[in-house]
């Protein structure tokens, strides 16, 4: 398993910490993080968490070859979907993404790939990947009509919609 290590710019480098509050197994922090004791104990405090997370889900989908489990349900988790609405973009149960995330099967490429893109229109904004997504899940064709039928326009060949 490779191990990540992330820094945050203007701090020095600590000692690697160990950052398994993002569900994760294998992310170490070298800087971006200040040790500190309360009242309750020693705690952390990580700076600029949500700029964190972004960049660990844009690491997992552009250079990890293959998604475990836990890293689909952080991808999932910042997305803010549940796994009802994850697998209605994969064409499949609930339960399949459920076992996804518990390690019980591995997830299909096809299926990975439309997760990256999920989670990079997510993050980037540019395509609203979930947005075209569900447009092309909408079935509001006739099934009855016996034929699809193009007309040639000015802008070219289009669908036409016969009464």
């Amino acid at each position: 398993m490779k191990t990540t290590h992330w820094s945050h710019v203007g701090d020095e480098d600590q000692e690697p910490l160990h950052y398994t509050e993002c569900g994760l197994d294998d992310v170490y922090l070298v800087s971006g993080y200040e040790k500190e004791t309360t009242p309750y104990g020693d705690g952390i405090i990580i700076k600029d968490l949500d700029a964190l997370h972004k960049a660990i889900g844009v690491y997992l989908v552009r250079d990890k070859k293959v998604l475990n489990g836990k890293e689909i349900r952080f991808l999932r988790k910042q997305m803010n979907l549940t796994q009802s609405e994850l697998s209605r973009y994969f064409g499949l149960s609930h339960q399949q993404v459920g076992r996804w995330e518990k390690g019980q099967s591995e997830i299909t490429d096809s299926a990975a790939s439309v997760l990256r893109l999920l989670y990079l229109g997510h993050v980037c904004g540019k395509v609203d990947v979930r947005k075209l997504l569900d447009d092309v899940l909408q079935t509001d064709a006739d099934p009855k009509q016996p034929r699809a039928l193009f007309r040639k326009t000015e802008d070219g060949w289009r669908p036409s919609f016969a009464a």
